[in-house]
């Protein structure tokens, strides 16, 4: 995990995320929150430039980010890049938002729900002609992962995605095999992308506080994933398999997904043992690779079937 130092550029001495800049706009708003949005926004400057640094951007990149809030992050972005476009699914934030950021040209705020937004429409209109597009942001826990899974399955034109998530997510984003924390989100992350913790981030630094600490993760995409597939909903099939009861091992959990008929336990064990796999491991124990030869090895099995 890096350290963070404050870094070389001059920023706006005191920026949209200083805790009194923060409550004159959501006092001057009428501003609530909402705890079914998840709304919790970040008051800490020296967290968001090095969020925002993190994401290395510049003149000729652009960033996208999901829940601008009151637009802290969003400066922090729009100080450090070409072009921001902004996904902010609360109608209410919009004026705050248009108020807060009327310094800056480069920003574009879409109202919208980004998991019902078409993304590759919205790359393809807002992005044309960039160096590259990262995607930044401070995910509400309740909605981080399939968020994340959204960024990562449509295989967007992005460099890397920098996200803001609750600690324990952040940790088995980056699992290794074997270790508690791994598991099928670990696998389906790190099919797409290299993760990297980059920072813990206290409770204490957001309004309202959560009730538990946050994690800054970096993304990298990658070109292509590490590991030869040759069905990826397969492969993604038998990844959730594995887990479906952490504690059984494959041979259990397998059996029951895939070798349901009478007998089928002994074909199942046959089976992981032509794949050079122990029936008795767990799928916590199995790498990329590994799951990769499971799944490989079932597709030749259904097309003899």
């Amino acid at each position: 995990m890096t350290q963070w130092t404050e870094p070389a550029r001059q920023d706006k001495a005191e920026g949209i995320g200083s805790p009194r800049k923060t409550k004159e706009l959501l006092q001057k708003y009428g501003f609530s929150f909402k705890k079914s949005l998840g709304q919790n926004f970040l008051i800490d400057g020296n967290i968001l430039r090095n969020i925002a640094d993190a994401a290395e951007l510049g003149p000729t990149k652009g960033a996208l980010e999901i829940g601008p809030g009151a637009g802290a992050l969003t400066e922090k972005l729009a100080e450090r890049s070409g072009r921001v476009v902004a996904v902010e699914i609360d109608q209410r934030l919009l004026p705050m938002l248009e108020d807060a950021l009327s310094d800056y040209p480069n920003v574009t705020v879409v109202h919208g729900d980004v998991l019902k937004v078409d993304l590759q429409a919205l790359f393809r209109e807002q992005f044309d002609g960039l160096d590259g597009v990262s995607v930044v942001a401070n995910l509400p826990y309740y909605i981080t992962t399939p968020i994340v899974m959204k960024l990562l399955e449509e295989r967007l034109p992005v460099e890397s995605i920098v996200v803001m998530i609750q600690k324990e997510v952040a940790d088995r984003f980056a699992a290794a095999p074997g270790s508690k924390d791994y598991g099928s989100l670990s696998v389906a992350v790190q099919y797409y992308a290299v993760p990297e913790v980059v920072a813990k981030v206290p409770h204490t630094v957001f309004i309202p506080q959560p009730n538990v600490d946050s994690a800054v993760v970096k993304l990298k995409m990658r070109a292509k994933p590490p590991v030869d597939v040759a069905d990826e909903a397969l492969f993604f099939d038998v990844v959730q398999a594995s887990f479906v009861q952490r504690r059984k091992t494959l041979l259990n959990n397998l059996q029951q997904r895939f070798f349901a008929s009478e007998g089928g336990k002994e074909e199942c064990r046959a089976f992981l043992e032509a794949c050079g796999i122990a029936p008795e491991r767990r799928g916590e124990t199995l790498s990329l690779s590994e799951f990769a030869t499971i799944a490989n090895a079932m597709r030749e099995r259904s097309k003899r079937a």
